[in-house]
């Protein structure tokens, strides 16, 4: 039986931001961010993404799920509006429970990356397992320079990339070249067509396997990474929410960006 004979076509609910596919005979779970060319990383993207894999990752037969983007870029981040102080512990409970099904999940998540993939687009892709990135990719944390800090990817990138290396990223909200993430260990894979890199890595080393063993193998290895991320996470979100959004600074900088306006430091 063909490839093609074999997959569910992707398929989205017309205000859905995602689309959700079951292929290689329901052996991958492949998400699409479906609102290019930011692909906002807001409640309804959080959303979508936690029912998908609520509703797919128990599928016995699956060895993993692929995650990419429509567009020329992966997502320019989370929504600015959803960080005020009014709506942001919402978004904040809800974008970090992703991240921990994500660091939790029972089957291997590879990513495609392409153009800009910032902030909270960041810190999902940060939560997966394997990064596959474009040549033209460009990952950062630029929270810092609104005056906020990104509390999942403070947790996530000491993990993946050092303590120092982290630190850099978080602390200058610099963004990096796929080369550079490279280097530094973030990607895993560049190639001209990540998800294509993606899928061949899928069909040669996870699809032959057997899917019960693969999930143990997968507990193993992220047994102590995962608790370590979700002790941390309750930390961040607890200093986030009642510390620093009672700053003067954090709400300037946040209310700056929407007024697309230069932001007056008090320091305080």
């Amino acid at each position: 039986m063909s490839q093609a004979a074999t997959q569910a076509p992707q398929t989205a609910a017309a205000d859905s931001p995602l689309k959700v596919s079951l292929e290689r005979d329901g052996r991958l779970l492949k998400l699409t961010l479906a609102r290019p060319k930011a692909n906002i990383v807001d409640a309804a993207m959080i959303g979508a993404l936690l029912q998908a894999l609520d509703q797919h990752l128990k599928e016995p037969r699956l060895r993993g799920v692929l995650l990419t983007a429509e567009g020329p870029h992966f997502s320019f981040g989370a929504s600015v509006d959803e960080h005020m102080p009014d709506s942001c512990a919402q978004m904040l409970k809800s974008l970090h429970a992703l991240v921990l099904k994500l660091v939790e999940s029972p089957v291997p998540v590879l990513v495609a990356v392409r153009g800009q993939c910032l902030g909270g687009g960041l810190e999902v892709v940060a939560a997966c397992n394997l990064i596959f990135a474009a040549p033209n990719a460009q990952l950062g944390q630029p929270e810092i320079k609104l005056a906020v800090f990104a509390p999942a990817a403070s947790c996530l990138l000491p993990e993946r990339i050092g303590q120092a290396q982290a630190e850099d990223l978080l602390f200058s909200g610099r963004s990096v070249s796929a080369e550079e993430a490279h280097l530094m260990g973030l990607v895993s894979v560049i190639a001209e067509d990540p998800d294509q890199a993606a899928l061949d890595y899928f069909d040669k080393h996870l699809a032959p396997v057997s899917a019960s063993t693969l999930r143990y193998a997968v507990r193993a290895a992220r047994q102590d990474k995962a608790s370590r991320i979700r002790a941390k996470i309750s930390f961040v979100e607890k200093l986030y929410l009642e510390e620093m959004m009672k700053t003067h600074d954090s709400v300037e900088g946040l209310t700056a960006f929407i007024e697309k306006r230069q932001p007056t430091w008090q320091d305080r």
